[in-house]
């Protein structure tokens, strides 16, 4: 694997931020600062950074979970803030993995799973062959009729990220997929999720302090002080 550049470095640009600024508290804070930024088709992707360089904020707006103060974010050629339809855009073409799951507690792992599929207006009976794939693929087959509160960390971020992927969206967008875990928990998860990233072909852009999974993406890419830093390719 190389950091800068891959067979994956080419193709369709699904992904784009142009010169976007955000800041918060009223513009006492600026969080990003004029980021220029591109994902390629079939990428993954780790942003590595401190905390507070804009990692998450950057994600969020890719998300449609917020708004930028300048500048555009767009998903395959639309522009994000703009679109009329952004819940369907995002709903059909986006995945979001939180680090604190998100998950209803009292609620059971396929009710938690089949909310978006509600959602997005699918039909029952191809929300639950999704869902078994899903979990037949994540090892939760067996704790389908669990409440999110009985199931373990590693169970609840698994689940997390069969919900994500429901609705079978070419985009997954993780914020710390795996740093609320422990080590081998965390290299669990993420052994997973490169799997079945690779394998549904999706493109995944994930924001992570942990270096030994960073490197295993395709790209690897610094922000700093709201700015992008990324090694010129050889």
């Amino acid at each position: 694997m190389n950091n800068t550049v891959s067979a994956k470095n080419v193709g369709t640009v699904v992904l784009r931020a142009e010169d976007v600024w955000k800041s918060f508290d009223e513009g006492t804070i600026t969080v990003l600062k004029g980021v220029d930024f591109e994902v390629n088709e079939g990428q993954t992707i780790a942003l590595c950074g401190p905390s507070g360089c804009g990692k998450s904020t950057l994600l969020h707006l890719f998300g449609g979970l917020d708004e930028p103060d300048r500048g555009t974010v767009s998903v395959n050629g639309i522009e994000v803030n703009r679109h009329r339809n952004l819940l369907r855009l995002l709903r059909h073409e986006i995945g979001f993995v939180f680090q604190l799951h998100n998950l209803i507690p009292d609620l059971t792992l396929e009710e938690n799973c089949l909310i978006p599929t509600v959602a997005a207006g699918i039909d029952h009976r191809t929300a639950q062959s999704r869902l078994r794939q899903l979990t037949d693929r994540t090892g939760l087959s067996h704790r389908l009729n669990q409440r999110i509160q009985k199931l373990s960390g590693g169970e609840r971020q698994r689940t997390a990220l069969c919900r994500a992927l429901m609705n079978k969206p070419k985009i997954l967008l993780a914020d710390e997929p795996t740093g609320s875990l422990d080590e081998q928990t965390s290299s669990t998860v993420f052994e997973l999720l490169l799997d079945i990233v690779a394998t549904e072909g999706v493109t995944m852009v994930m924001a992570t302090h942990d270096r030994e999974l960073a490197v295993r993406c395709d790209r690897l890419v610094e922000m700093h002080d709201g700015r992008i830093h990324e090694p010129a390719a050889d």
